[in-house]
């Protein structure tokens, strides 16, 4: 009997990574996915090497991640990947906090991201 086998998440020419727990906050993270979203993977892996951001050598990781998804799981073709999609979730706060003046508490809050890239294989244009 078993268990029938699960529905791919996304499509044929498709593949995806995601990392959680990132330790920054989703603002600062995604302006790091704006960066890459719709460029070549090749493109999009320079723009984080050289990236003065401190979270894009973790977007880097999991663009190679995603890369390497296609390449070994899903039969993709490397040089014909873009960045389809990439896109940036809340996960948890830590809430800490300093003494203030006059009685008061000051709160310092500690936000975790998580990103999820995914890349997509594209057809050369025949007329180009």
């Amino acid at each position: 009997m078993g268990q029938e086998k699960n529905p791919r998440r996304v499509a044929d020419n498709e593949a995806m990574a995601k990392i959680r727990m990132l330790r920054t906050s989703p603002q600062k993270l995604n302006l790091v996915a704006a960066l890459i979203r719709g460029k070549p993977v090749e493109r999009a892996l320079n723009d984080l090497t050289f990236s003065k951001k401190r979270i894009a050598q973790d977007v880097k990781k999991c663009l190679q991640s995603a890369i390497a998804n296609a390449e070994n799981n899903h039969s993709l073709d490397v040089d014909s990947l873009v960045v389809a999609e990439a896109w940036v979730g809340k996960n948890l706060v830590l809430k800490r906090g300093r003494p203030r003046a006059r009685g008061r508490y000051g709160k310092i809050m500690k936000p975790f991201s998580e990103i999820t890239i995914k890349v997509r294989q594209i057809e050369e244009a025949a007329n180009g």
